[in-house]
């Protein structure tokens, strides 16, 4: 089981300051701690979704913790609220299509920190 200290301690092992931040901030929010366990997890455990596996798993209106990166296979056919470390040009430009919106990860933790909402889709 990771605790608090331990996923601090990843975060030191992380070169990219966009995402050291990110943990960072998850850590500090108990609603949170899961993204942060992810993200402090090797790269290679980050997701890779496709707008195919988005729209099939989800609802109009709908507020998405990716915990890795969008890409563009499919296509979207509803209005949704996407969050995650990092989005395809291709997928952002049929998000804006679908005038869904993506939103960095960092921005929705600080701006909801009880993590109201979400469903994280790994």
């Amino acid at each position: 089981m990771l605790t608090k200290t331990k996923v601090k301690s990843r975060i030191r092992k992380k070169t990219n300051p966009l995402l050291r931040e990110t943990i960072a901030e998850a850590v500090k929010n108990d609603a949170w701690f899961e993204i942060s366990k992810l993200l402090s997890s090797p790269k290679s455990r980050y997701s890779e979704i496709n707008l195919k596996e988005i729209d099939s798993n989800s609802s109009v209106g709908d507020t998405l913790i990716i915990p890795g990166k969008v890409l563009s296979k499919g296509n979207l056919t509803k209005k949704l609220r996407v969050c995650a470390l990092s989005i395809s040009e291709k997928a952002k430009n049929k998000l804006k299509e679908t005038k869904s919106e993506f939103v960095p990860l960092i921005e929705e933790i600080k701006k909801n920190p009880k993590a109201e909402g979400v469903r994280i889709i790994k």
